[in-house]
């Protein structure tokens, strides 16, 4: 019979059998790690947090809605809310629903009469705030163009060269910066810069145009990095014409820190365009009057052969 081998050397023979790292416990938050967080040198950056908040008042015109609409479709970053009362108890409502949906800014648009439109431009709850009168108004379904960019994607902003001249300007400016901005990373944004929101003042009114960028991408015509001369420009919409009228330090209130001086209000319009259709009509009254005094010191002769036909 063979000698027993001792238990020390029936221990070395055994091979060692290699284990898979325990896998960590899965819980509401995520994995469950009792490693420490490795510790990143570089500081995080600033991370840009915008929302802005679309509401409109009661009674507004339909048009006028599908505009709303059209701004919501392309700005991804917003939220909507219920209408609300276009009162003077408007400010508090509002700064109130901003805070509550999250939002540090806000797109108010206010119909009076069903007929004039004014868009009040806020930044919550601490100000500064803007009110418009939004003329030219043309809403996609209107304009049925050809343009048609990716939705939620991240717009580029262009200015023209007036907004640097005055203050107010600079302030309009980078308000529009921040309200129409759409942060990157955002949820519901698409990392891509296909169309163009262009800013230009004329005759101190703001238009607004929304761009596509369409440039080949087949075959032989397809851009390289750095060929912009091929890229051309196809208009989307909507459109529209802004006209400012103060800029308050508060948020839909405050001190007033600019006034339009050269502002007709659309009331003020309507009442010159009466008069002039009340004098025309004077004129005619006048005429008729100044005829038939002119008759009367005027009489014709008796005609001898007036009654000659008569029986």
């Amino acid at each position: 019979m063979g000698k027993k081998r001792k238990h020390s050397e029936v221990e070395t023979t055994v091979k060692k059998e290699e284990t898979a790292p325990e896998r960590p416990k899965r819980t509401l938050l995520g994995w469950k790690d009792n490693k420490p967080h490795q510790q990143q040198d570089s500081t995080p950056g600033f991370r840009n947090k915008e929302k802005v908040l679309v509401t409109c008042s009661r009674r507004i015109n339909y048009r006028y809605r599908h505009l709303m609409l059209n701004l919501v479709s392309v700005l991804p970053h917003c939220k909507k809310d219920n209408k609300v009362e276009s009162k003077a108890t408007k400010g508090a409502t509002l700064n109130e629903l901003v805070e509550l949906k999250s939002c540090s800014s806000c797109l108010f648009f206010e119909c009076r009469k069903h007929k004039d439109l004014y868009l009040w431009m806020s930044k919550c709850p601490n100000g500064p705030s803007v009110k418009f009168l939004v003329n030219a108004v043309h809403t996609m379904e209107e304009l049925k163009l050809t343009g048609n960019h990716l939705k939620g994607s991240r717009p580029l902003l262009t200015f023209s060269s007036n907004f640097d001249k005055d203050p107010h300007w600079k302030l309009l400016k980078e308000m529009i910066t921040q309200i129409f901005g759409t942060p990157k990373e955002h949820r519901k944004s698409k990392p891509y810069h296909d169309h163009v929101f262009v800013f230009s003042i004329v005759d101190d009114h703001i238009w607004f145009r929304n761009y596509q960028i369409s440039c080949p991408h087949t075959g032989a015509d397809k851009i390289d990095r750095g060929g912009l001369e091929k890229m051309t420009l196809i208009e989307v919409g909507p459109r529209f014409c802004l006209n400012p009228i103060k800029i308050f330090g508060g948020s839909f209130g405050g001190p007033t820190l600019y006034e339009n001086p050269y502002y007709v209000s659309p009331n003020q319009i309507r009442a010159l365009e009466k008069r002039q259709k009340a004098g025309k009509y004077a004129k005619k009254v006048k005429a008729k009057t100044r005829r038939k005094m002119h008759e009367m010191t005027n009489p014709l002769e008796i005609d001898e052969f007036a009654d000659m036909w008569k029986e």
